[in-house]
């Protein structure tokens, strides 16, 4: 019985500590697959050190993080262009393993590879007889100019939010555990809007609704299209394609 994490990038479970660590109390086994490949065997091979670094540091077995998009083409910013090689490759991963939850980043429009990831675990879900998916909130554009974005803030459209009460020590561990990714710039700005929305909303969780993936995120210019001027049209091409190819 284990719980799956299915993400684009290495670093993308530091924002969901509040609900690996809960599972990891209670005993639950996880495993953590990451869909978007890199350019580079250095850069690949650092950035898998780095989350495996911090595996370690919380008590798991960093052997539990595989990176299941190695060379299947599922790039990353480019996720959306390869679905059938990523899901073929997560599947190829679960063979033999009793999925009970999935984890996965929440379907709001800030990074493409996130939104793919999200749709490739409804579908891995529902090739378990659906099977709960919690999705966890990055970051999004939502009612913001550019260069503003939210992070960490779920989106209303996304349903309930299940709300985890963290002390100030909890907190303050975490914030610290973003040492792990000091190498990658993205962190200067997500950071702390990060954890000025815990302070204020508090960390949480959604439950997927998988029609959700068949509906534009939310109203209006989604983040991904102003900061990686990746149009959702382009990006809905490509995820419809591949539903219908599952239906």
């Amino acid at each position: 019985m284990t719980r799956v994490w299915i993400l684009a990038h290495f670093d993308d479970e530091y924002c969901g500590l509040p609900v690996l660590e809960a599972a990891r109390d209670a005993g639950e086994d996880q495993l953590f697959l990451y869909v978007a490949d890199y350019m580079g065997e250095a850069r690949r091979a650092r950035r898998h050190g780095e989350t495996r670094a911090l595996l370690t540091w919380l008590g798991l077995d960093p052997a539990r993080a595989v990176h299941v998009g190695q060379g299947t083409g599922a790039l990353d910013g480019q996720v959306h262009r390869a679905l059938p090689a990523a899901y073929a490759a997560i599947e190829a991963a679960l063979n033999g393993v009793e999925v009970t939850r999935l984890v996965c980043p929440a379907w709001e429009g800030g990074h493409m590879d996130h939104d793919m990831c999200c749709l490739l675990a409804s579908q891995v879900a529902a090739a378990r007889g659906g099977v709960p998916v919690e999705m966890i909130a990055l970051y999004n554009g939502k009612g913001l100019p550019a260069p503003l974005f939210h992070g960490g803030r779920a989106l209303p459209e996304n349903g309930r939010r299940f709300v985890h009460a963290l002390s100030v020590g909890h907190m303050l561990r975490w914030m610290a555990a973003v040492r792990f990714f000091w190498r990658e710039r993205a962190w200067l700005g997500l950071w702390p809007t990060m954890f000025w929305t815990y302070a204020r909303y508090r960390f949480s969780h959604q439950r997927l609704d998988p029609a959700r993936v068949r509906e534009r995120p939310h109203d209006g210019v989604l983040l991904y299209e102003r900061m990686f001027e990746v149009p959702y049209a382009e990006v809905r091409a490509a995820a419809d394609a591949f539903l219908a190819s599952r239906a």
